[in-house]
């Protein structure tokens, strides 16, 4: 079941930073790079980071979250993350294809990726985005980002 989060209840703040930190932890060790920022975040952070958060429940467990921003007609990802327990059993492309349904309006989306993050990568593509560049963001480390024009 997909639902809205609200990170103003510090239980589910609680929820989204452990899911994350456990999910980016993974990609933190794929890109032998470990300053990613959600790495980095704190409940505090999380609640004002001004993202739409939506999670994927599993019994009553949190085993996916998605957040965004929408910016006139362009919806800008800035979250996919699925506890690892939970990997390859297609959370995050219900996930991403959900947030795309429930937004008609939109015109593009929006996502970055560690480019050796080929989990995510692959995700991307299989889902229709295109990879637009990549970005250098600490030496020799770099960031793919992907766009969906719809």
């Amino acid at each position: 079941m997909i639902r809205r989060l609200d990170l103003n209840d510090i239980v589910t703040a609680e929820a989204v930073l452990d899911l994350q930190k456990a999910s980016y932890k993974v990609e933190a060790e794929i890109l032998n790079f470990y300053e990613i920022p959600p790495l980095k975040d704190t409940i505090k952070s999380l609640q004002e980071c001004d993202e739409i958060f939506y999670g994927y429940y599993i019994n009553d467990v949190l085993a996916g979250i998605i957040s965004y921003k929408v910016i006139e007609d362009i919806l800008d990802i800035h979250r996919v993350a699925v506890h690892p327990r939970f990997f390859r059993m297609g959370i995050a492309g219900r996930l991403i294809s959900f947030v795309e349904k429930i937004h008609r309006n939109i015109n593009k989306l929006v996502v970055c990726t560690g480019a050796k993050n080929l989990p995510a990568v692959n995700l991307y593509l299989k889902n229709g985005y295109k990879k637009v560049k990549d970005i250098e963001i600490s030496e020799g480390i770099y960031i793919s980002e992907f766009e969906k024009l719809l």
